[in-house]
């Protein structure tokens, strides 16, 4: 390869346990095999804090989270002067909205690129579908390994014919020996031995093979299913062994808990081709029909196993005419059959042995990499180094804002076992206040929303919400169908009273906890009293309550859109809201009431929401004229935004207030122009909400950063003069929230150059 000196692989890549780490390894060490003189390395995705122990093939890691990485990565490369990069794509193993962040590196190549497809969908989402095109432009060639793939291409995506490429999967290179000569190594000898390995996870159908068992046993005794493979480190995390001790249980139920071996570790090549040898029949019981392509069926039918198999699509094309059986979905009673009639028909059995083992000769990992190498020099024959690809380059105003790092420490230190205090004595908190419900409320959004963005320890993250989401249980007072709100230090309630938009900030939380958090039982408790909590809302005379109340229906319609319940209420509380703006509205006036107070774009914010989740186009517009205006009032002469002051009320034909400035509004008014930004596509809602976030960094009237660098808190307020130099809960999280929400979008604008609907 005169022309090509180093190849990078992008992927997963060994020691982390899954399939994609698996191929790149295979790939990239199989490449290097054949080809001595060219410098090959892999660039792995990372998903967890402590890292992998990765060899010294690894050169450049990506932090999966991470955009920033992803661009250094391209960095990296370039100035490395790699000849090749060959990206392993499957949407999951990459950050961003459906694994967007990978284009953020790939756009700025300046050499050839070959992507090899993992997932290829049939009807992919809109984001799916934005990144596929985008791949697909950028990249030089695209292989995929089944005629299905090549089809689905051809049919959804249509990229041009000569960039797609049919590579199959490659395989260990193994010999064609007795299944017994193994045996006796793993303890099997004597016995028949079915086999399914790979990750376990609840969608690879093995209940199925166990309810085929008694009849399998019942005409040979010898049988044993031996089930290779640790649980999928994803499953692990979030469920731990649920899925394997449920398929225990379900063994000594059915009375073969003697006939099974789970042989529970994530096994080396050269133990999975002996494991592979042992194997009588090879049985892929998987019960999803579109996986494209699977790299432990490619293994065992390549080796030269019997392979029984439900007809996904990858089983469907490889065992065809006769090349292996397959069988219905979930068809305990049909893999039964099967496995009885194989192992009646001993000259049937091998013949399909000796077909699979044949054809399985033109995929060894060696044939495969040669087809690669092949390819590799027709991509950098057809755009040589004086062809590269050009690096755009973008004004700073078609930039993303440039946004501080994300950082807890002053609000864990805010954080006791119990909740999040409400205020601080400068930067300590300030115990003799106690806590809030709306404060909680508040801290539990942020969690979620950490969450989702992937850059924090979820275990951390995890405990916070536990106790934010039980705070704002334990403030639930059933009886009353309200929320208390001010909790004492010593653990007892000091308002006798409720208050309206604390109930409606709980209700927020709560809706937003139960569409977007990963933890199932955080969602479940949420939903256990959001109804509950949903239904006195429309008998509020608050209309910041029914505001927060909506955003936090409208979090949880997009989980569940079939509630129609909850439908009802976010109808009346939107029409509510809007009866309300009409009524106040004027050509100078165009807001809800006749005075603005606090927390002041939330009311926006909810009608932009209302409306376009009961696609009401009156209702979208009301909530877009009246955030135009009230940006418009918030804009300072010299450009910078400048929020209503709190020192008095800003009534109708007055003056407004300068001062007091509160975090919270800076906060409210970021949010509804993201939300109006994501609704719209106006670029214009974008520069609103970075003129916003800038007043936290010091666009401000004083020139005065409330941000505090070196812990992550935000001061308490603006005055005429100075700052109020107190950190308390509502400052520092409406800076985290509003830092979250613009970090996300900045990654969405990064990912896919213009925002994507949620």
């Amino acid at each position: 390869m005169k022309n090509i000196k180093k190849v990078a692989f992008i992927g997963n890549y060994l020691p982390r346990q899954c399939g994609i780490a698996t191929f790149t390894h295979d790939i990239c060490e199989s490449f290097a095999a054949i080809n001595p003189g060219v410098q090959c390395f892999a660039v792995p995705i990372t998903d967890i804090e402590e890292g992998y122990r990765y060899p010294e093939r690894v050169r450049f890691e990506i932090q999966e989270q991470d955009l920033d990485s992803y661009k250094a990565a391209a960095d990296f490369l370039n100035l490395n002067n790699v000849n090749v990069v060959c990206l392993q794509h499957e949407y999951g193993i990459f950050g961003g909205k459906a694994g967007g962040h990978i284009l953020s590196l790939l756009r700025n190549l300046k050499m050839p690129l070959v992507t090899t497809l993992h997932t290829i969908l049939e009807s992919p989402s809109l984001q799916q579908r934005r990144v596929m095109d985008e791949l697909l432009a950028l990249s030089d060639y695209v292989v995929a390994m089944t005629r299905k793939g090549i089809d689905i291409l051809q049919d959804v995506y249509k990229p041009p014919g000569e960039k797609v490429r049919l590579i199959p999967h490659g395989i260990p290179d193994v010999p064609f020996i007795d299944p017994s000569f193994y045996k006796d190594k793993y303890g099997v000898e004597g016995k028949i031995v079915l086999l399914t390995f790979g990750l376990l996870a609840p969608n690879k159908g093995i209940e199925f093979v166990f309810r085929a068992l008694p009849d399998i046993i019942r005409e040979h005794p010898n049988v044993v299913y031996l089930v290779a493979g640790v649980t999928h480190p994803n499953l692990l995390r979030h469920e731990g062994e649920k899925y394997r001790l449920a398929l225990q249980l379900l063994a000594d139920e059915l009375g073969v808990a003697g006939n099974v071996i789970f042989h529970n570790r994530f096994v080396s090549i050269e133990e999975l081709k002996e494991l592979i040898v042992l194997a009588d029949i090879y049985l892929t019981p998987y019960l999803v029909e579109s996986q494209i392509t699977s790299g432990t069926l490619a293994y065992s039918f390549g080796s030269g196993k019997a392979v029984i198999s439900t007809p996904f699509w990858h089983a469907r094309e490889l065992l065809a005419d006769g090349r292996g059986v397959l069988v219905p979905f979930g068809d305990s009673d049909a893999i039964a059959r099967e496995t009885v009639k194989l192992l009646r028909n001993e000259v049937e059995r091998h013949a399909m042995r000796k077909n699979a083992y044949l054809l399985g000769r033109e995929m060894t990992w060696d044939k495969v990499a040669q087809q690669y190498a092949s390819l590799f020099e027709e991509a950098r024959q057809k755009r040589p180094a004086v062809m590269q690809k050009k690096i755009p380059m973008r004004p700073l105003d078609q930039q993303p804002a440039i946004l501080p790092e994300i950082k807890l420490d002053h609000f864990l230190r805010m954080t006791d076992t119990v909740g999040i205090f409400q205020h601080a004595r400068h930067n300590v908190p300030n115990f003799t206040e106690g806590y809030c419900t709306d404060d909680n409320a508040r801290a539990l959004i942020l969690t979620v929303l950490l969450e989702n963005l992937g850059t924090i320890n979820p275990r951390r993250l995890d405990d916070l919400a536990s106790r934010f989401l039980g705070f704002i249980r334990y403030a639930w007072d059933a009886k009353a169908a309200r929320f208390g709100n001010f909790l004492g230090f010593q653990r007892n309630w000091v308002d006798a009273g409720y208050s309206e938009d604390s109930h409606g900030r709980a209700v927020w939380a709560l809706g937003t906890c139960i569409r977007r958090s990963k933890n199932q039982g955080f969602s479940q408790m949420a939903a256990e009293i959001f109804e509950q909590a949903l239904t006195p809302l429309t008998t509020f005379s608050s209309p910041r309550a029914w505001a927060f109340a909506l955003i936090g229906a409208h979090e949880y319609q997009l989980r569940f859109p079939g509630d129609r319940s909850a439908r009802s209420r976010l109808e009346t509380l939107a029409a509510q809201l809007l009866r309300l703006y009409d009524e106040n509205n004027g050509p100078e006036w165009k807001w809800f009431e006749p005075s603005l107070s606090y927390d002041n774009a939330k009311l926006p914010h909810a009608l932009i929401v209302g409306g376009r989740g009961l696609a009401n186009e009156t209702m979208l517009k009301g909530g877009l004229d009246s955030l135009q205006w009230l940006t418009a009032i918030q804009t300072s002469g010299r450009g910078h935004f400048q929020p209503v002051g709190t020192d008095r009320i800003f009534e109708r034909g007055q003056p407004k207030p300068a001062f007091d400035q509160q975090p919270i509004e800076a906060y409210s008014t970021i949010s509804a122009c993201l939300e109006a930004y994501r609704t719209t596509k106006d670029r214009h809602w974008y520069d609103e909400a970075a003129k916003a976030f800038q007043w936290f960094l010091g666009a401000n009237d004083l020139g005065i950063p409330l941000y505090e660098t070196s812990n992550g808190g935000c001061y308490d307020g603006l005055h005429v003069d100075r700052i109020n130099r107190n950190q308390g809960a509502e400052s520092t999280i409406a800076f985290l929230l509003s830092l979250c929400e613009m970090t996300d979008i900045a990654n969405i604008i990064e990912s896919f150059k213009e925002p994507i609907p949620e």
